[in-house]
Order: C-alpha cells, then structure tokens, then sequence
C-alpha cells in the first residue's frame, strides 16, 4: 500500500496529454515528485515546469517510445540511475485504432500490442519487484470501459485492455498482501486525443466524453481504498455490468454499428 505521496515519486507514462498529464498534475498537487515519460519532450518539459511552479516538487523527464522492445527496462534502468525510486506507477501510455479489417495497418496493430500490452507488463512486473522488496508501493493500470468486451471495428484494442484489466487483477490478489496495491482504471469515452489518434477525431465531443479530471480522481480515490478496479462514471459503470447478462455474441454484434459508418467510409 502507497504509505504517503508528498516526498516520493510517480512515475507516469503517457503523460504528455490527456489522463496522463492529469495525473501528474493530481500527484503533483500531493506532494509527489514526478518521473513524467513519453514521446514529446517539449510537452513533457513545459508540464514539469508548469508542476514545479504550482506545486514546488521535483520532476524527471524522460523521452522514450514505449513501442520499442525492452524500452520499458531501459526506462527503469534510466530511473534508477537517476537515483529515483518509484513509489508509484502510472501505466498510462497507450493508443487505439479504429479500422476494418481490409484497412488495418498489420504494423501498427503490432505496435499497439507492444505498446498497451507487452510495454505495460514489462514496466508493472520490474517494478512490482522492487516495490516488493521494499514493503510497500503501487500501480494504477488505465483499461477501458472496453476492457470488459469485445469491440468490433476496434479489436485489437478492445482485446489489449481486456488483458489490462485481467492481469492487473491477478497482481492485485498476488500482491495485495504483501503491501502493494494495484488498481486498473477503466474510463468511458474522454475529452482527450485518443480518438483523434485512433482514427474517429470529434468522437469525444459527439459522445458527451468524460473530462479528464473527474476520471482521474475517480482513479486516485479508488487507488486509495485499495480496490482492484474502478469504472469512471456510473453510466459506464451500469454499462460494463449490462454486457455480462446477455449472451458474448449478442454483445459483439452490438458494438458493430458503433463505429461501422467510418469504417464503411474507408472500404
């Protein structure tokens, strides 16, 4: 279990935009020092400065594409050579696509793959070891409100974070007594780029998307009582209970029209 936040580090992915930003500014504003990674350093250096101004903590940037193989240890490797221990790990970095299949680049899905699955293994299973060494530490995992089915036209990513959700509940059991807590965040639809990346821009705006604050904080307070998972929002909530009473293919065929029109658009 996190012990205290004001004086130790988090260490957060995908923080450049979007959830990831927001929570380093939520750590940030407890006192927490900050380990911010991602692709664009610019972003990640105006966001430390703009931390260490409001919140006088103390921030580490660290460039790096999650995409590579083995990046998530030369991370920890570059952590740790920093003298930075991480009390906390925000697994945020991620993307989707939306695609037929005819359409889908075979790269970047393998990419994704990479990134929303083996990266963030690699990352919660190296510092899960130091954490339990030391007694005491914590993971937060960000799912999806589709981490709970299947999604057509959005498979690949649909199946990436129903495998979040499923392995950080397995570590959350193994771990919790031994004094680490692990916490899988699944937001709905948020205010972020994410869609405009995945291939629907305006998807959020069109579907009354969650403003990263609140799904945020939902993620922190629910981290805080130690619970496995979390879903932001009570409509997402009632949502990823609705899929388990009717049957997995009545569910699947369901999601079909979600996306369908763009991906007709690209047939």
């Amino acid at each position: 279990m996190l012990k205290a936040y004001a004086g130790h580090w988090g260490l957060v992915t995908g923080a450049s935009s979007g959830i990831g930003a927001e929570f380093a500014r939520q750590l940030a504003a407890r006192g927490m020092h900050c380990v911010l990674v991602a692709r664009r350093e610019d972003r990640l250096r105006a966001l430390a400065e703009e931390l260490k101004a409001a919140h006088g903590i103390r921030c580490e940037i660290v460039p790096a594409d999650l995409s590579q193989p083995r990046a998530g240890r030369e991370l920890l490797a570059e952590v740790s050579r920093r003298g930075v221990a991480v009390e906390l790990l925000v697994n945020n970095a991620g993307f989707g696509m939306v695609s037929s299949v005819e359409e889908t680049d075979v790269g970047r899905a393998l990419e994704l793959v990479q990134v929303n699955v083996a990266g963030l293994t690699e990352l919660t299973l190296l510092a899960a070891k130091e954490m339990v060494a030391r007694g005491h530490g914590g993971i937060i995992n960000i799912g999806s409100i589709v981490s709970f089915q299947p999604v057509g036209y959005m498979g690949v990513y649909a199946a990436s974070k129903a495998y979040v959700l499923h392995f950080s509940e397995a570590l959350w059991a193994e771990l919790r007594p031994r004094g680490i807590t692990v916490t899988t965040l699944c937001p709905g639809t948020t205010r972020t780029e994410f869609f405009d990346q995945a291939g629907v821009p305006g998807w959020a705006e069109q579907n009354r998307g969650q403003d990263v604050t609140s799904v945020v904080r939902t993620g922190l307070k629910a981290f805080d009582a130690g619970r496995h998972y979390v879903v932001s929002g009570w409509t997402n909530y009632l949502l990823s209970l609705a899929v388990r009473l009717a049957t997995r293919a009545t569910v699947v065929k369901g999601t079909m029209s979600v996306f369908q029109r763009r991906a007709a658009t690209h047939d």
